[in-house]
């Protein structure tokens, strides 16, 4: 889109741009600081702690990546000390991926490096701008109190 079609979007889509554009800032100075481990593989740790145990095309679909992809990917995790690949319960030809401990520890860091600086960011807010934040994500977000479905 030219700089003019951009300028010509909704209110509202820019202001969700710019969300996203936060969001993705937000998650790349976390990744940087990590520094042994890329955004993407930060991807792929996310989506095991989400889904323990499953197989190596259950994760290439939710990265939205081909299996052979996923497969390099998970071998430089495994070789990092990331992810653990287990015989499946299901099926013994199978393998299973599971975060390690230490691939647990790398994603608790990078969760707390990213509330870290997203809490810097609304606490720059007014009170009241803070709070009608924190009640919009929870109507879509996921969670114990999010009204999102978790599914």
């Amino acid at each position: 889109m030219t700089e003019q079609g951009a300028q010509s979007r909704a209110p509202s889509d820019q202001v969700l741009l710019g969300a996203l554009r936060l969001a993705m800032g937000v998650s790349m100075e976390a990744a940087d600081e990590i520094g042994t481990v890329s955004a993407v593989q930060l991807r792929a740790v996310t989506l095991l702690h989400q889904q323990p145990g499953v197989n190596l095309g259950e994760l290439a679909r939710g990265m939205g990546v081909s299996v052979s992809v996923t497969s390099r990917l998970v071998d430089r995790l495994v070789a990092a000390g990331l992810v653990d690949k287990r015989t499946s319960t299901t099926s013994g030809r199978e393998l299973s991926l599971w975060l390690s401990d230490l691939g647990e520890a790398t994603l608790d860091r990078y969760d707390d490096l990213r509330l870290s600086r997203i809490r810097s960011v609304i606490a720059n807010l007014p009170a009241e701008r803070a709070d009608a934040v924190a009640s919009a994500l929870e109507a879509f977000v996921p969670g114990p109190s999010g009204g999102a479905d978790a599914t």
